[in-house]
């Protein structure tokens, strides 16, 4: 009984690793006085956000009637302090609705970035109630005033704190369903808020004491509370305006691409948010002998899995990196190769070379001008025996052929290209060299 209780405040045990797979998310750049985006990812996260916005209405409207009546700047600011927390929402919904609108010409990505905007204009308002807050505190504090009905005041503290302590209940047990760690985090900013509340509670006791200073003094340390959150909220705000992202998330993009079979190496990795859902670009390294259908297979793994560990993504662009210490002028072209053969005969003309691609080293031949009946072949005389290399066409014009296979280290040997054409057949002897500094 007592373990349920504790569960459903939010205290229970399950409170640890609630993130997506195991990982804590809370960490993943959310900041009191901002709604997470990854919240607003899902239709009950919204729903979330719409009745702790309904809840925290209640609650300040009830806090407000008792401000005006009793004169209590600690409860002006604690009122102001909730009020903010549930305009917020505002604003963000205004952009969520223009967020939806579907791409044009103009605006090629939509128009997720107006939470940017929102989130600017969430700054300012918590700003210019801090501002205000602060103002009615310091001029309470030197020009005191009597304050009128304190047992109102104090149960208005109270409502404050049940009020914030149901949206974080709520938010809490929301969060766990959706498996969102950013709305538990939420959840137990609002139970904080909750014990603000009770400050003004402590005011009205000071001031039942003999204290007249308590509640200007209670209304000054709320405001600070406040000034903290705009100082936190507006680095996280302008983080993301500039395309800013948690490291924490890069971090989780490259520990998920290291677990995917088939891939060497993540080489570079963007992430940014546009709006409530988020954006990667990155570059993976694979084995020089890979094929086209194990790069294409080991691209939609690491997609379905970087999904699966990142709620809020919508995009995820993949492509191959370039090998470490290849080029592009030495991909299907010369890299520490010997010094290519040129040959001229009655069948074809053309040159003869070992080059690099992706599958690994291959030995070439390109003609002067197609021919679809020629057939080639590399025979390589060794001290082991005869290695022999057939060059299959490699182009539809029939003017590239390639070997299937790599040509055997060393590079340095004797050899004849076999040219045969109909009844027609030449043997062209070559020689190759490694060369110097080649290992």
């Amino acid at each position: 009984m007592l373990n349920a209780i504790r569960d459903w405040f939010g205290f229970g045990a399950s409170d640890s690793g609630l993130g997506m797979h195991g990982h804590d998310e809370s960490a993943h750049g959310h900041t009191h006085g901002v709604v997470d985006p990854t919240i607003a990812t899902t239709a009950k996260g919204i729903w979330a956000i719409k009745w702790s916005f309904v809840i925290l209405a209640i609650t300040s409207t009830l806090q407000l009637a008792i401000v005006i009546v009793s004169g209590s700047v600690a409860l002006l600011a604690d009122t102001i302090h909730n009020v903010g927390d549930a305009v917020t929402a505002i604003p963000l919904w205004i952009a969520f609705m223009l967020a939806r609108r579907k791409p044009s010409k103009t605006f090629t990505y939509g128009l997720g970035r107006v939470e940017d905007l929102a989130g600017i204009a969430i700054v300012l308002i918590i700003l210019f109630s801090a501002v205000f807050a602060g103002y009615e505190a310091l001029n309470r504090l030197f020009h005191p005033q009597s304050v009128q009905f304190l047992g109102w005041v104090a149960a208005a503290g109270l409502i404050g704190f049940i009020g914030n302590e149901v949206v974080a209940v709520f938010r809490i047990r929301t969060g766990r369903e959706i498996n969102s760690a950013a709305l538990i985090a939420d959840g137990y900013h609002a139970r904080t808020d909750g014990f603000t509340s009770l400050a003004v509670v402590l005011g009205a006791l000071g001031v039942w004491l003999g204290y007249p200073l308590a509640d200007p003094i209670i209304g000054l340390l709320i405001t600070i509370a406040i000034f903290g959150i705009v100082w936190q909220s507006s680095k996280a705000v302008l983080t993301r305006t500039l395309d800013g992202v948690d490291p924490a998330v890069i971090d989780e993009i490259e520990h998920v691409a290291g677990h995917v079979k088939g891939i060497s190496g993540v080489e570079h990795v963007q992430a940014r948010w546009i709006g409530h859902r988020q954006n990667v670009d990155l570059a993976i390294a694979m084995p020089l002998t890979s094929t086209v259908g194990q790069a294409q297979s080991v691209i939609a793994e690491l997609q379905s899995q970087l999904f699966a560990h990142l709620p809020a993504l919508s995009v995820a662009n993949i492509r191959l990196a370039v090998p470490t210490g290849m080029n592009n002028p030495h991909v299907d072209g010369h890299h520490h190769a010997p010094d290519p053969f040129n040959f001229d005969c009655d069948i074809a003309a053309g040159v003869l070379e070992i080059i690099d691609t992706h599958a690994g080293e291959r030995m070439s031949l390109t003609l002067d001008k197609p021919n679809s009946t020629l057939k080639a072949e590399v025979v390589i005389t060794r001290e082991k025996g005869v290695e022999r290399l057939e060059l299959v066409p490699h182009s539809p014009e029939c003017e590239r052929f390639q070997s299937n296979s790599e040509p055997a280290e060393p590079h340095e040997f004797e050899a004849k290209l076999v040219l045969t054409q109909g009844r027609k057949k030449r043997e062209l002897a070559f020689s190759m060299k490694e060369p110097e500094g080649h290992h």
